[in-house]
C-alpha cells in the first residue's frame, strides 16, 4: 500500500514539474515574440519596400529600363487591391508603373514573383520572392540569357517555346515546369492589371 502511495506521488511530481517546464516554456516564447514581432514585421516591409524599388530600377534589359533616380518616383497603394501598388512620379503624379503580385505552381513549389507592367501594358521586370524549385535547374532564373527574355513582352507573348526566339521566351535548360510556371504567373497577373487599366480609364 504505501508502496503504491510512494509510485503515485513519484508519479504526481513528474506531471506537476513537466507542467510547470510547460507554462514557463509557454511564457518564454510568448515573451520572445512579443518582442520580437514587430521587428520582424518591420523587416517583412523593408524587404519588400526593397523589392518593389528594385522591380522597377534593376531592369536587366536596358532598352526598357526607366532610368530613374529614387527621389523621382514613390510607391502608392491601389485601393481595393491587396497587394497591388502604382509608382509614379513625385513631380507630376504620372504613373510610370503598376507593381502587383504574381504566382503560379512551378516544378516542386509555388513560384512567388512581383511584377513591374508599364502604363503601355509591356512587362517591365519581375522578381521572384519566394519558391523551391530544383537546386541548380529550376532556380536558374536570375541567369542573364533567361531573366532578360522578360522585359517589354506583352502578356501574349509570354509563351514558353523551346528554340531561341525573340518574340517568345525560351525554356530554361532542364526546367521547363518552371519556365512556364514564371511565364503563366507573369502573363496572368500583367493581364489583371491590363483589365484593371481599362477600366480605370473608362471611368
Amino acid at each position: 500500500m504505501s508502496h503504491d502511495s510512494g509510485k503515485n506521488d513519484s508519479l504526481i511530481k513528474i506531471a506537476l514539474n513537466l507542467t510547470t517546464a510547460c507554462l514557463i516554456s509557454s511564457v518564454i516564447l510568448s515573451g520572445v515574440y512579443f518582442i520580437t514581432a514587430p521587428y520582424a514585421a518591420a523587416n517583412d516591409t523593408k524587404r519588400k519596400e526593397k523589392a518593389m524599388q528594385a522591380v522597377i530600377e534593376d531592369v536587366p534589359n536596358k532598352e526598357f529600363a526607366l532610368k530613374l533616380s529614387p527621389n523621382d518616383w514613390g510607391i502608392i497603394p491601389i485601393e481595393n487591391k491587396p497587394g497591388w501598388y502604382k509608382a509614379t512620379m513625385k513631380a507630376d503624379g504620372k504613373v510610370i508603373a503598376y507593381i502587383v503580385p504574381a504566382a503560379s505552381k512551378g516544378y516542386s513549389s509555388v513560384v512567388s514573383m512581383i511584377i513591374a507592367v508599364s502604363p503601355e501594358g509591356k512587362l517591365l521586370n519581375f522578381k521572384v520572392v519566394s519558391q523551391a524549385e530544383t537546386p541548380g535547374l529550376g532556380d536558374k532564373f536570375y541567369e542573364p540569357k533567361f531573366y532578360q527574355q522578360f522585359p517589354g513582352k506583352k502578356p501574349e507573348d509570354l509563351v514558353v517555346v523551346k528554340e531561341p526566339t525573340d518574340k517568345n521566351i525560351q525554356a530554361m535548360t532542364g526546367a521547363t515546369i518552371t519556365t512556364r510556371a514564371i511565364a503563366k504567373g507573369i502573363r496572368e497577373a500583367a493581364e489583371e492589371v491590363i483589365v484593371y487599366m481599362k477600366e480605370t480609364q473608362n471611368k
